[in-house]
């Protein structure tokens, strides 16, 4: 059957392995099996996306979880980090979304979260893994009287709705034009209501989802036409989810675009003044700009590097006792108030930020020196090691060299596809684009598909 769990989840193209019906199945009834000896509550949350192949998910899911025993609560089309916080809140024993993310409408997946509304441990992850391929609760049936049952929490959207708005002791954010981009994805309907339930004016877009336009030419990954659209309308700023809602990219007044790195230098930025940055540091991984980095230090703020993921992220916040970390991509993660990466509430920071320092997103974003980056994505048949790739190797020691301390390169397989991604940064922007181009030819001769 194949390793299951990737970087983020389970995850892969819809009705092939291992996003099947029949692993859907297994995983749920390993999972339930699991939680069901852990945990004294029966309770597991189950939340999805707007992906047609939600549907086939949501039921075998549902099916293995309830054939052990525990009790279903399903809460339909919800964020990812509303998953989280209910599984928490809840007491419930866990939590299982399934989505694919930011990726294209025919894949899927499934995220799992423990009771603390965080996502699993690796070893939990791979002990679950191991029994689902090894098929060792297949056949392991309860008597029929003890079968779980299944509900419908009807109140889920407003229980996440309060507390979304909490997070900002429901601040006021009237005379604020708000551009929202919901990528026809889970916040397709709460995400709206929230910010217009606290007073600002809001331009929605990308909120008719049909199981196929998720992420459709919209969303986190295309801010261009969100800048149109904040252009257009004179609005304040423009905020553009991805298809789970975990993550956020930010289009300020002009159009122009504020990603990861610029948003937790302002959010690290505004806690510090305020007192709240847990020992004055910052949690990001390897991919973040070295101007992020530059500005950190020169407001004696301390940055912790992590491998690439929001998982990992969080784990060293939880290690290290911080409460601010995220990614360039848009994963933010507020510790004081979510287990995971929450777009609607980095988005809810961000406003409130904007009225109490009373300055323009633009202003804000402006506290970063960006150096010039370049990011490339190689489609690749196979993921041999790296050090193996012989050519690549001497255009990334040539690159090295030219670079000295003045730039850098990473170069690593993504954890969710098959995938080669290229980042090449540096000072000058004529040498990032010959760098990059050059680390790309080497790469597509000896592994591109």
């Amino acid at each position: 059957m194949g390793k299951l769990f990737g970087t983020d989840g389970i995850r892969g193209t819809a009705n092939t392995h291992p996003i099947t019906a029949e692993t859907a199945l297994l995983v749920g009834k390993t999972a339930g099996y699991v939680f069901g000896k852990e945990s004294k509550s029966k309770r597991v949350i189950v939340g999805k996306d707007t992906r047609l192949s939600g549907y086939m998910l949501e039921t075998a899911v549902t099916s293995g979880l309830l054939s052990m025993g525990m009790d279903v609560f399903l809460v339909g089309p919800m964020p990812t980090p509303a998953v989280a916080h209910l599984t928490r809140s809840m007491a419930a024993a866990a939590g299982f979304m399934l989505t694919a993310s930011h990726n294209p409408a025919d894949d899927n997946g499934i995220k799992i979260f423990g009771p603390d509304g965080y996502k699993l441990s690796d070893a939990l992850e791979e002990r679950i893994e191991q029994m689902v391929l090894a098929g060792s609760v297949v056949s392991d049936h309860i008597p029929s009287d003890q079968i779980g049952k299944a509900y419908r929490i009807e109140d889920a959207r407003g229980r996440y709705i309060e507390f979304a708005k909490s997070s900002i002791h429901n601040h006021s954010l009237a005379g604020l034009k708000v551009a929202l981009d919901c990528a026809n994805g889970a916040a397709y309907f709460v995400g709206p209501l929230i910010f217009r339930e606290l007073g600002a004016e809001v331009i929605k877009v990308a909120v008719s989802p049909d199981g196929h336009n998720i992420n459709d030419g919209v969303g986190a990954l295309y801010p261009e036409s969100l800048g149109k659209l904040v252009r257009e309308n004179g609005a304040d700023i423009g905020i553009a989810l991805d298809g789970d809602a975990d993550r956020v990219i930010f289009c300020d007044a002009a159009g122009n675009a504020v990603d990861g790195d610029k948003v937790m230098a302002m959010c690290a930025l505004d806690l510090q003044r305020d007192g709240l940055l847990a020992k004055d540091t910052l949690v990001v991984t390897t991919m973040s700009n070295l101007g992020l980095h530059e500005t950190m230090r020169e407001h004696g703020i301390a940055v912790e590097v992590t491998d690439v993921g929001d998982r990992q992220v969080i784990e060293r916040m939880c290690e290290g006792g911080f409460n601010l970390g995220g990614e360039q991509s848009g994963h933010v993660i507020f510790g004081d108030y979510a287990t995971t990466g929450d777009g609607i509430v980095t988005a809810l920071h961000i406003l409130a930020m904007m009225q109490k320092r009373q300055a323009t997103l633009a202003e804000l974003a402006s506290v970063v020196r960006v150096y010039p980056q370049r990011l490339t994505s190689i489609k690749v048949q196979a993921k041999p090691p790296l050090e193996s790739l012989t050519e690549l190797q001497t255009e990334l020691a040539a690159c090295h060299a030219a670079f000295g301390s003045e730039g850098r390169t990473l170069v690593r397989y993504s954890g969710t596809e098959n995938r080669l991604r290229i980042l090449v940064e540096c000072k000058d922007e004529a040498q990032a684009d010959h760098w990059i181009a050059r680390l790309q030819a080497a790469a597509e001769k000896e592994i591109g598909v």
